[in-house]
């Protein structure tokens, strides 16, 4: 059997049972089973069409005044201004269900690669699909840790127990049994049937679907799940109670100024036209909307570069991370092993069963591998070659199992040190307590048992009850292996007589046999991510279960030089109190020897000490770190559905230079929030302040909402596709990981958005101070209008980075951002010098000169901020 893609495996024992009858569905089966049934999926609460959009976006606030307003023009009697103000609520709603839309499609795509996956047997070939698309008759493929997809009978386990808390509530295991092979439907029971939704918490074996979608258990009961999550962040509750606030804000300025109106002029109608553009002006609606639109498109950009996020919070967060906690086995390194060192100590003991022929070794050998030069394996070694592979699953996926048969293929093919004939009888697993995994193998009938193990050397030292002169010439011999980056692996052997199976792998008697040493090289593009990590002030700290000479050495070439107190073992922490552990992990760089489970101390020292940790796994064992860290990183390549389901990230390559480059990316997220968020607060202050001041003043009304509605035309997208699209920052890997604890639009960056705003007012008001001596009430308005448009544009590009000038800003790549400044100059030139559009905005047209003269008091309103941005960067180191 051939897995295209997969990460775990059926056990040796179920997979020297497997019925050769064991296929699955033939693809066009399985195609024709989905188009009848379809797609194996509940109901979606969170799904929204445009329909639904366009509900939401209409029940908007702003959209309410606009309507509002041009109900009240038709009051007024003046139709063609209310039917213009109608088709620019069309423009401004068409604009919103296109950003809305797009960003909806780019949440469903992250959902579906987020959903559940399967390994399924389809014309006998195991294929890792999605959950979605799981049908009736399909033999699932099921292990430890693994969410099943669909209701299905057991055909074959090996020791299965399922939590089915989630559709009983109660929290213990259920143990189900084999319905046997050629079970059906009718043959279906509680105790042959694993549920959809629920979780396998011990075993492994093969299940036929069975029921799927709302014909499941889950489906019936009602429950939905959700594949990715859209809890309010953070972030998008600190910006409600701010756009609370502007809204109160609003209202009583508005009321303020119908009072003002219709008592000063005695005009209620115009008044209230007034009052409900001065609402529309300082309304920010638009904050909402680029917390939608910038990290949901954010999100779909990380899927682009094999990083998916299954909680969108967790780009707040990403960019903030200031260390690492990286997994070396498949992140750091290639996952792909190849044994290169053996090593056997002396023996004088007759060969163990099953190696017979092979000679004992009366000193200590060892042997360097190199496939393409070595051809022939000396006899010493067949024994210790022969055990690893008994030691190892049938047909393994483990990337050491794989190499341990690669080996023996290569050497011991046609040989008598191969036993394909033998019957695995029991198996033993690893444990916390003991890092070794036996095998019991039946030779032929009346013989004695064979016995197998591999695992940690300091484990099958242990087993073998080994002298202190044998320990410490296997403990030089695993540090002479270790010291050259190679993952070690001891092996033993031995018989047993009966079938009353020890409890517990040391009541067997075993007898030490060899060294395997295996190397995984560090993938290429690892010292350069863990070079960026740093320059970017994030402390990578690698954690392996290797023994801590290989984790040095491995360390060394991937550049985290973890210098003298650099290093902590899993035997050191296991003997720290919770505050000596926060301090230790304060220079820790290499964590090695370490189970999963002390992950978690890890993640909450880290956390006690300020710092905000990403974490990677890929384990059931992994889960609680995953969930305890502010980023959870999990292996979308090798990784349990638990640990994906716990993690908030899903690495679809499992290489850490991806996590790098989603830091990267999400710093970018931010910064572009927080040049979005400042460009949105500091145009609406000239906006509202030229529809109130001028009532005030005694002037005429400068703004009405159908100029109003226009400038939307130009905020709207400004604020959310021109910045979403905008590039990272040239320092953005430069700089020390931000605070999280500061909000994301507080302090300076506040203080400067009131400041360009109001810059931008004071030029706006000068203009039209100086329209008013030269110009007629329409020329004076048109000229107020084109200094605000231009305004607005300049306070796009100055936004635009916060450190680089508005010169450089124009010859950085944002397609995006010139449709918007040609589609409003355009929009500008039309109602300025088309009659009929200049009439309904009460203008004059306006002398190019003019025009001119407007654009260059919009350049204006932002070069004292452009000079605050050239005086940090000359006085930046």
């Amino acid at each position: 059997m051939v897995l295209q893609t997969s990460d775990q495996g059926l056990s040796p024992a179920a997979s020297a049972q497997s019925p050769a009858a064991a296929v699955g569905l033939s693809a066009a089966q399985a195609a024709q089973a989905l188009k009848d049934d379809g797609p194996n999926e509940l109901p979606d609460a969170q799904k929204r069409g445009l329909l639904v959009i366009a509900r939401d976006t209409l029940s908007d606030p702003m959209f309410t005044l606009l309507l509002a307003a041009g109900v009240l023009y038709l009051v007024l009697g003046d139709l063609q201004e209310g039917l213009v103000l109608f088709g620019l609520v069309l423009m401004v709603l068409a604009l919103t269900l296109y950003q809305e839309g797009k960003t909806e499609r780019a949440i469903e795509s992250l959902r579906d690669l987020t959903s559940p996956r399967a390994l399924v047997l389809r014309d006998g070939v195991a294929l890792r699909i999605a959950g979605r698309e799981v049908v009736c008759g399909d033999v699932l493929m099921l292990a430890e840790g693994d969410r099943v997809p669909a209701d299905a009978v057991l055909i074959q386990g090996t020791e299965v127990q399922a939590d089915e808390s989630l559709l009983t509530g109660e929290p213990l295991p259920v143990d189900k049994m084999v319905a046997g092979f050629d079970a059906t439907h009718a043959a279906a029971s509680p105790e042959t049937t694993v549920y959809s939704g629920t979780l396998l918490v011990r075993g492994q074996g093969l299940a036929r679907v069975i029921a799927t979608g709302q014909h499941s258990e889950i489906g019936r009961i009602g429950q939905a799940l959700g594949g990715l999550s859209l809890e309010t962040s953070p972030l998008k509750q600190q910006m409600a109670r701010l756009v609370k606030q502007i809204a109160l804000l609003a209202l009583f300025a508005s009321l303020f100024l119908l009072a003002a109106y219709g008592l000063m002029r005695g005009d209620w109608l115009a008044a209230l036209l007034a009052a409900i553009a001065l609402a529309m002006a300082l309304l920010p609606e638009e904050f909402s909307v680029v917390l939608t639109v910038i990290p949901a498109l954010g999100a779909w950009r990380l899927s682009r570069q094999n990083v998916l996020t299954r909680r969108i919070a967790a780009i707040e967060t990403l960019g903030a991370t200031s260390v690492l906690c990286a997994d070396k086995t498949g992140t750091l390194t290639e996952n792909r092993m190849t044994v290169v060192e053996l090593f056997v100590p002396p023996r004088q003991t007759p060969a163990l069963p099953g190696g017979e022929g092979a000679r004992p070794c009366a000193t200590a050998d060892r042997l360097s591998i190199d496939y393409a030069n070595t051809t022939t394996l000396p006899e010493c070694f067949h024994t210790l070659v022969e055990y690893s592979i008994l030691a190892s699953v049938t047909d393994p996926f483990d990337p050491m199992e794989k190499a341990f048969h690669r080996l023996g293929q290569h050497f011991l093919q046609d040989t008598e040190h191969l036993h394909r004939d033998w019957t695995l009888m029991q198996t033993y697993g690893l444990t916390p307590e003991l890092r070794a995994m036996s095998h019991v193998w039946q030779a032929r009938v009346g013989d004695a048992h064979v016995v197998a193990a591999k695992g940690a050397p300091e484990a099958i030292v242990d087993l073998c009850h080994l002298d202190s002169a044998a320990q410490a010439r296997v403990a030089d011999a695993v540090e002479a292996m270790a010291a050259k980056g190679l993952r070690v692996l001891a092996v033993a052997g031995g018989r047993f007589e009966g079938v009353d199976w020890p409890a517990i792998e040391h009541d067997f008697d075993f007898e030490f046999i060899g060294l395997l040493g295996l190397a995984d090289p560090l993938r290429a593009e690892i010292p350069k991510a863990v070079t960026e990590a740093h320059s970017a002030g994030i402390r990578v700290v690698m954690i392996t279960g290797d023994y801590p000479a290989t984790a040095l050495a491995i360390a060394a070439q991937a550049g985290l030089q973890p210098g003298p107190n650099g290093l902590l073992t899993g035997d050191e922490l296991a003997h720290l109190t919770d505050a000596e552990l926060q301090q230790r992990m304060g220079s820790v760089r290499v964590c090695a020897r370490i189970a999963p489970t002390q992950k978690l101390r890890i993640v909450q020292a880290l956390k006690a000490a300020g710092e905000v940790v990403a974490m990677t796994g890929d384990g059931v064992n992994d889960a609680p770190a995953l969930k305890a860290a502010h980023v959870g990183v999990a292996m979308g390549g090798r990784g349990t559905d638990v640990a994906r389901e716990a993690a908030s990230i899903v690495l679809l390559d499992d290489n850490f230079a991806s996590i790098v480059g989603a830091v990267r990316l999400g710093r970018r997220i931010f910064d572009n929030l927080r040049k979005s968020m400042s460009y949105i607060l500091a145009v609406h202050m000239p906006i509202a302040g030229m529809a109130l001041l001028p009532v005030l003043l005694g002037w005429p009304t400068m703004l009405f909402p159908l100029h109003i509605a226009f400038l939307e035309l130009v905020i709207d997208p400004a604020c959310s596709m021109v910045f979403e699209n905008e590039p990272a920052e040239s320092d953005v890997m430069q700089r020390p990981p931000r605070d999280v604890k500061q909000p994301l639009f507080g302090g300076m960056t506040l203080g400067l958005a009131l400041l360009q705003g109001v810059g931008a007012l004071a030029v706006v008001l000068v203009a039209t101070v100086w329209g008013a001596a030269q110009l007629n009430e329409g020329g004076m308005r048109a000229l107020a209008f084109a200094v605000l448009v231009f305004t607005n544009l300049a306070l796009i590009f100055s936004n635009r980075s916060r450190v680089g000038s508005l010169w450089a800003s124009l010859w950085v790549p944002n397609r995006t951002l010139w449709w918007v400044v040609t589609a409003a100059l355009s929009l500008l030139g039309l109602v300025l010098y088309v009659p009929w559009l200049a009439g309904l905005f009460l203008f004059e047209p306006l002398p190019l000169v003019w025009l001119a003269a407007a654009a260059g008091l919009g350049l204006a309103s932002v070069l004292w901020f452009e000079l605050i941005k050239t005086i940090k960067s000359k006085m930046a180191p």
